[in-house]
């Protein structure tokens, strides 16, 4: 069966072209179709087939019998009838001529009228091929279609057609970090193209449901899973902005879960929009906050030290003499304050499965009580945990205090963050029966919300997801290197983790270990590093700075601006562009080193990363406190949290390690 994208026929499409997308559908595999989008493209041919770099473009037409018969007998109709297959000439020759390029191979289908009527019909100057409804059966029509593909384009000039059929594909060049391998010799395209497969994803169920109508389910569900570099953060702007034009009196949300990606996020998105503001961008804590009643009172966050020590205390207190750790009590109450779990008897009777340590009735009865005594504590400080705001702002909407916007639709980017409490809250402000969930999701990635499965969080996404295997941000060395550390530290991992798929990928750099004496000497080889490359023309926004602690973030920003000037290097969690006048458009408006923590760096990207202070991870993996359960968990937490961050960068990966190299960073040392 061919690939078709999308894989349904439009909405508004007639009958005939629903009667040829079925036709379509059964020719060879090998054959990719696209459909047209014609509310946002104008005239122009209806279908593009495509074989490796073959090509055939099809134009349907509706003209019926009595259509060709006017056509052929105006007077006895009266009035001057519209000759068949004009209106279908005319949109090919405009497609040619906006192209600005030699026509290739074209047909003009006829599903109503028989070859004699359509031959009948067809002018002597007629451009191209017209076929009745005869040759449109499974086997004559593939077998004509294998007879009429172009000779092999150029891969240019097959790029510069595709990017005219489907302009909504094109990928400006700012928007990746990764250099092309080659530029081909003839005039080409600046900017990129999704591939197929990415394609399919930005087009999968635009058929959205309208109000009235029947629907299966509470709403629509859609999950992509794709490895890093794949371009899920960018096929979420890309289907925001096709459906905000497919759809304008629609809402939109899309949400992320950190503040460095929604910043990065809203610039790209205004960038690719013309700077439309239509679209909703949150962190999903934040639009929280933007929801929060008028009248109830917004809390400070407690600070991590501070609310480690209080959880601390309360463990010293109530748990000590058990086997759990303070880690666990305070993983514990995030774990609990992530669901749907609001009375002693909820955390009774909650499904614990994958939490790493087991807790009977007895045990579960003290965890609650120690819980409430964390929670009181917070209280009497004044202060929440940002577990603490879904959960008040849940309260306060069922107690009606406050009333939540309706979405029909939302986009979640780096949805395996997101906490079973988020989604019911997401699920509840979908429009009911017509609302559009799109999630994108690398599981790999998914450290921050331990135990948790997409069922587990009231989604079924079986039969609903789609794969993108293909990494576009990095190289085949840096992706290898990060898959082998995974795969060498998670051997026996459970998790749906898609595969990469290395074939094809552009060669590159080789990952670099830097062994060093001491924690203090990376800050200073890093530095080093960094006044070489600048040295070579290669500027401050090219680099990023990932470190495994957020304590540090601060000083190596104090001591990057030291010595290269104030203002050279920013946390990008903390660095609104817009809020210092970023030009849209432009991509040097923020030419500045970004340094973040490990946690804050999902979803960033850079063409050269330093990762630093990945001693401490291991150190902490070798901790005699732990339990072998704990440590099994931390290995796997620190070891998604590695290939997240090797995987953000495009064309190089400097990893600084300060002591003797763990066996599993030697081969590239």
């Amino acid at each position: 069966m061919a690939q078709l994208i999308p894989t349904t026929p439009l909405q508004g499409s007639t009958p005939e072209l629903i009667r040829l997308f079925n036709l379509l559908k059964r020719l060879p595999d090998e054959l990719v179709i696209r459909q047209r989008l014609p509310s946002l493209h104008g005239p122009g041919p209806d279908f593009w087939l495509a074989q490796e770099n073959r090509v055939l473009l099809l134009a349907v037409s509706p003209a019926t019998p009595q259509d060709a018969e006017r056509a052929q007998q105006p007077d006895l109709f009266g009035g001057q009838a519209m000759p068949v297959g004009e209106p279908e000439e005319e949109r090919l020759a405009a497609f040619w001529r906006e192209a600005a390029d030699e026509m290739l191979p074209a047909a003009i289908l006829f599903p109503n009228l028989a070859n004699r009527q359509v031959q009948a019909a067809r002018p002597e100057a007629a451009a191209n091929v017209w076929l009745g409804k005869e040759w449109l059966t499974p086997n004559q029509f593939a077998a004509w279609v294998n007879g009429r593909l172009s000779p092999p384009l150029s891969p240019d000039r097959f790029d510069r057609l595709r990017a005219r059929f489907t302009p909504e594909v094109l990928v400006p060049a700012v928007f990746t970090v990764r250099q092309p391998a080659e530029r081909h010799t003839e005039a080409g395209l600046d900017d990129y193209l999704l591939d197929y497969d990415q394609e399919q994803a930005l087009k999968i169920d635009l058929n959205l449901p309208q109000a009235g109508q029947s629907a299966a389910h509470d709403f629509q569900l859609r999950l992509i899973n794709g490895v890093a570099g794949s371009g899920k953060s960018l096929i979420v702007l890309y289907r925001a902005h096709l459906l905000r034009r497919l759809f304008p009196h629609k809402r939109i949300l899309i949400l992320t879960h950190n503040r460095a990606l929604f910043f990065d996020l809203r610039r790209r998105y205004r960038q690719l929009s013309g700077g439309d503001q239509q679209v909703e961008l949150h962190t999903f804590l934040g639009w929280c906050r933007r929801y929060w009643p008028d009248g109830k009172t917004w809390r400070p966050m407690i600070r991590y030290r501070e609310r480690l020590k209080l959880a601390t205390q309360i463990w010293h207190e109530q748990l000590r003499d058990t086997a759990v750790s303070e880690q666990q009590f305070l993983e514990e109450i995030d774990w609990y304050k992530d669901r749907l779990l609001f009375s002693e008897a909820d955390y009774l009777a909650a499904d614990r499965t994958g939490r790493g340590f087991a807790l009977g009735e007895s045990m579960r009865r003290r965890f609650y009580a120690a819980m409430t005594s964390y929670h009181d504590a917070l209280q009497e400080r004044q202060k929440m945990d940002w577990g603490d705001v879904p959960r008040q702002l849940w309260r306060y909407w069922h107690e009606g205090a406050v009333g939540l916007p309706r979405y029909d639709i939302i986009l979640v980017d780096e949805a395996q963050f997101f906490a079973p409490l988020w989604f019911e809250i997401i699920k509840r402000i979908l429009t009911p029966d017509t609302g559009h969930l799109f999630l994108v999701a690398d599981a790999s990635q998914g450290f921050l919300k331990r135990g948790q499965s997409w069922l587990a969080s009231g989604l079924e996404v079986r039969g609903r997801a789609h794969r993108l295997t293909k990494s576009y941000r990095t190289t085949r060395e840096i992706l290898d290197f990060a898959t082998l550390l995974y795969r060498t530290r998670l051997p026996e991992d459970e998790e749906e983790v898609v595969e990469p798929d290395l074939h094809h990928m552009p060669p590159g750099l080789l990952p670099v270990v830097l062994p060093l004496t001491s924690e203090q000497d990376e800050v200073t080889r890093v530095i080093n590093e960094i006044r070489h490359l600048a040295q070579n023309g290669v500027p401050w926004r090219d680099m990023l700075l990932i470190h495994a602690s957020w304590e540090e973030v601060s000083s190596i920003i104090a001591r990057l601006n030291r010595v290269f000037g104030p203002g050279t290097a920013v946390d990008p969690a903390q660095n609104d562009p817009y809020a210092i006048g970023y030009n849209i458009g432009s991509d040097k408006s923020h030419d500045q080193i970004r340094v973040c923590s490990l946690n804050a760096a999902t979803g960033l990207e850079s063409p050269i990363v330093f990762l630093m202070g990945v001693r401490s991870l291991y150190e902490r993996e070798q901790s005699v406190r732990l339990s072998d359960d704990e440590r099994l968990a931390l290995i796997r937490d620190n070891t998604r949290k590695l290939y997240m961050a090797c995987t953000r960068a495009g064309q190089r990966l400097v990893i600084t390690y300060a002591g003797p190299l763990p066996a599993s960073l030697r081969p590239v040392a």
